[in-house]
């Protein structure tokens, strides 16, 4: 099947409402991926779903963006396993429209539209109806696919609950599972999700763990991790946090909310504002107002107030339906401004 894999997931062409600058991100990560691998001696690329965002149409711009970064990955490898995630999707629950079915006339691509089991090495596209009834069948070592697994996080904040459907139980012949899907790098047992090529927005705020996975099959060695250290970047601060650390705290394609939690003029946060966004060539700089709080009663139980993200995140999580997406519903939620 493969010596040395490099493998990828979840880069969301066509984000931020087809975004210039989000889609030469994801140019700029495809040929760092490319050359990232090239110097490891990776012979083979595996792309584990999610290449589109949008499910319904494609943007020309986005369109132009994701032809030129595949034939790039068709000539770069001798061999490049491509298969769709749930946003390359038409329909939830079946494969037959979606948005990266041209890929298979990309030279070099090898384009998986089906459960696919190769040597000791499985390739399992977004699971549709009751397909996932079918994984604990497969007897593979290596098996790549892009799940939606309870108890692991769908962003900083929440965990997927449990519907009844695909669960770790069910991966009874694998020694590895690798995962797109959730943008979080994490692992459990031979569960690993690989993490998103890159930060998207401020659900990933402080979280820079997103690039590249690199696998030696050939020399049967441990998965190994690498960070695209120039992706963008999001953070938090306070705005004396900010000032009293500059240089250190802000970066280059960093975007910044912050807290004004010191005594400005709407000039002089202006000021502040386009100074460093011009200066430190930051994307974005948010000056968020601090709210201010007369009277606090110590009869409340501060722990227990959570935050607007946490809960949005949490209703959505509960949400007892099959008519909607929750991984989607959240990502809508995160792109908002």
């Amino acid at each position: 099947m493969f010596k040395k894999a490099a493998v990828f997931t979840d880069i969301h062409f066509g984000l931020k409402g087809n975004s210039r600058v989000h889609n030469d991100d994801c140019e700029d990560f495809i040929d760092w991926y490319i050359q990232t691998a090239k110097e490891n001696g990776c012979e083979t690329g595996i792309f584990c779903g999610d290449w589109h965002h949008n499910r319904n149409s494609l943007n020309l711009t986005t369109m132009d963006a994701t032809i030129r970064s595949m034939e790039k990955l068709g000539k770069a490898f001798e061999q490049f396993f491509f298969f769709d995630g749930n946003h390359d999707l038409y329909y939830k629950d079946k494969r037959d429209v979606n948005s990266t079915a041209f890929a298979k006339h990309i030279p070099g691509i090898t384009f998986v539209d089906k459960i696919t089991v190769v040597e000791d090495v499985a390739l399992v596209p977004w699971l549709v109806e009751d397909e996932y009834k079918k994984i604990s069948n497969i007897k593979a070592k290596y098996l790549f696919g892009h799940f939606e697994l309870p108890s692991f996080y769908m962003n900083a904040l929440v965990k997927m609950p449990d519907h009844g459907d695909l669960k770790v139980e069910h991966f009874k012949h694998q020694e590895y599972v690798f995962s797109g899907h959730f943008h979080k790098r994490q692992h459990q047992g031979k569960i690993n999700y690989i993490g998103n090529a890159f930060p998207h927005n401020y659900a990933d705020a402080g979280d820079d763990e997103r690039g590249m996975m690199i696998l030696d099959r050939e020399n049967n060695k441990e998965p190994e991790y690498i960070n695209w250290l120039d992706c963008p970047k999001y953070r938090t601060y306070g705005l004396r946090q900010l000032l009293e650390n500059t240089d250190k705290l802000i970066k280059p394609k960093m975007y910044l909310r912050v807290t004004i939690d010191v005594p400005i003029s709407y000039e002089e946060a202006s000021f502040i504002k386009e100074t460093f966004v011009k200066d430190y060539n930051c994307r974005e700089l948010t000056l968020i107002p601090q709210k201010q709080i007369d009277e606090i009663s110590t009869d409340l139980d501060i722990s227990q107030f959570v935050s607007v993200d946490q809960i949005v995140a949490g209703e959505i999580a509960e949400l007892d339906t099959v008519d909607f997406d929750k991984v989607t519903l959240m990502d809508i939620y995160n792109g908002l401004e």
